[in-house]
């Protein structure tokens, strides 16, 4: 497949006088396909929203190259790059109308009247606002507004669409409607769309590809089940979704297949990367819902310390043998409690793959 963007040795160097240097960005390199929704997703600060400024154009590497579909464009300025950019604030102009809003980019390229009313009318279809499009957009509501700006940003057909945490302002309801909305308008298109957030579950749910970073380096790049299932390394594993560590002593390895014993006693078979062959001690990693609880002796013994009810599903949340907590999830069932009361003795089942051998 081909790509859109490439980012080649990128690194990024902040100077203030007086000041010691910045580095956002140190020698990132990745490669975004071409018609792909591809998140970049970290904490603040770890540099995310500087690699989507530079290919944007409003920063400038130190250092590397940044090529559109093979093209080197870190020297063009933004107005000559065929990408457009939805910002969180939206900026949309309060005096204009909705119609008015999504048209002002087409004018200032110089397109006709005609021109630009089939464009706006196409794109208020697109965002279902066709009912709008006379309205003001300081009197429409926040999703509202996330449409017209959307609309406004893939009016001229851009080759890439930046999405720097468009949806951070929205309350949680409106915010999962539109991120079904906004996976609809990247399949519709077929414009490439790279989008920055913190949310790891808004990455889960609308990316094709998610790369996780920190500190300025892309530390995994993979599907959303890569991610999940296989991360790289603790950070990875911590920062997406909720998961238990569990400090162990690698016994033998053979192949993929590590057996570990816990600083519990139990002894334990986990995956291990091909790259990666630790030496004695190791932290595991083992997600709430790859385990299961039995009335019995399991892989992993200890007592119930507390139940947590969250709707959907229900924490239990096991004190080990050396003091450490365990948390499996066990989805409800209609009528139905989760079986296991505070204080009882249980066995944890940890089902096959689903314990992994992590880097620090």
């Amino acid at each position: 497949m081909q790509s859109a963007i490439e980012a080649k040795g990128v690194t990024r160097i902040f100077r203030s006088a007086g000041l010691e240097p910045v580095t956002a960005l140190d020698d990132v390199s990745v490669t975004i396909r071409e018609n792909e929704f591809f998140t970049l997703l970290g904490p603040s600060g770890c540099g995310k929203t500087t690699l989507l400024r530079l290919i944007a154009g409003f920063e400038f590497p130190t250092d590397g190259e940044i090529l559109l579909y093979g093209q080197d464009i870190a020297p063009l300025p933004p107005f000559k790059r065929p990408v457009n950019t939805v910002f969180q604030s939206y900026a949309l102009f309060p005096h204009m109308t909705v119609a008015e809003n999504i048209g002002f980019g087409l004018e200032m390229l110089g397109r006709s009247k005609a021109e630009i009313g089939v464009r706006v009318d196409a794109m208020l279809k697109l965002v279902h606002m066709e009912n709008l499009k006379n309205r003001r957009t300081s009197q429409i509501s926040g999703g509202q507004q996330q449409r017209v700006a959307l609309a406004r940003a893939l009016a001229p057909a851009p080759k890439v669409l930046l999405l720097d945490e468009p949806l951070s302002a929205l309350d949680y309801k409106l915010r999962k409607e539109m991120q079904i909305e906004l996976k609809r308008l990247q399949h519709e298109t077929g414009i490439t769309f790279i989008f920055v957030t913190h949310d790891q579950e808004e990455a889960l749910t609308m990316s094709d590809r998610i790369a996780v970073m920190s500190a300025g380096r892309i530390l995994q790049v993979g599907s959303p089940r890569d991610i999940y299932d296989r991360p790289a390394d603790r950070f990875v594993a911590d920062f997406i979704g909720e998961t238990n560590f569990l400090t162990a002593k690698v016994d033998s390895i053979d192949g993929c297949k590590a057996s570990v014993t816990l600083n519990s006693g139990a002894r334990i078979c986990a995956t291990v990367a091909e790259a990666f062959r630790p030496n004695g001690k190791a932290t595991v990693v083992v997600r709430p819902e790859h385990a299961r609880l039995v009335d019995g002796p399991g892989d992993i013994s200890g007592a119930v310390d507390s139940v947590v009810y969250f709707g959907t599903d229900t924490h239990i949340n096991v004190r080990l043998g050396d003091g450490a907590l365990f948390t499996v999830r066990q989805q409800n069932a209609r009528n139905g409690g989760c079986g296991f009361d505070r204080g009882a003795a249980v066995g944890i089942q940890i089902g096959d793959d689903a314990a992994q051998v992590l880097k620090d």
